[in-house]
């Protein structure tokens, strides 16, 4: 069985498609487009988009992952404010979210969850359904939507600037001052 290991740049001499489910997980066995066994095999965090390339122990096969399509939820919002509003309730409840701007707002997609194709109706987006590839935001902190690196606070990264990776506890935070309260 070929090995998939690590990304690569290089041409694809082979291809197999996946969901989003199976391109966020690290270990998994796979069916090439050639009918060929393969084993992915990343570091636990490392998500796959459609479109990274992985290459082969064998040294000369280099396969693309195409983002398979899925059962998944469209959202239109018909102005920006609509988008935004509909964005954000869906990012507040962690929700995988792949944004389609349009002229007049934008489609949000989601994978198939009929409550939350109710909360954004409630919001005033026309809701479907489709089948389509499923290629959600990535993250802010990551482009392959994993941690890649741990945060340690006031270690300064390869840039030479303390790591802002962690949102809630990163330097631009303040320090809670609880030892300051004084009892009375």
């Amino acid at each position: 069985m070929l090995n998939l290991t690590q990304r690569t740049n290089a041409p694809a001499t082979d291809a197999v498609a996946l969901a989003y489910d199976d391109r966020k997980r690290s270990r998994l066995k796979v069916t090439l487009a050639s009918g060929r066994e393969a084993g992915i095999f990343l570091e636990r965090g490392e998500h796959l988009q459609g479109g990274d390339r992985l290459a082969g122990d064998d040294g000369a096969t280099v396969v693309e992952i195409l983002a398979a399509p899925e059962q998944l939820i469209e959202a239109e919002a018909g102005t920006p404010l609509l988008f935004a509003r509909a964005a954000y309730h869906l990012g507040n409840r962690h929700v995988p979210v792949q944004l389609l701007p349009t002229a007049s707002g934008g489609v949000l997609r989601f994978q198939t969850d009929h409550v939350l194709a109710e909360m954004v109706k409630g919001l005033g987006c026309t809701v479907a359904e489709t089948d389509a590839p499923f290629q959600p935001e990535a993250g802010a902190y990551g482009a392959h939507g994993g941690h890649q690196h741990p945060y340690h606070p006031g270690e300064a990264g390869a840039t030479g600037q303390a790591d802002l990776h962690d949102p809630g506890h990163g330097p631009h935070r303040s320090v809670p001052k609880i030892h300051q309260f004084r009892a009375r």
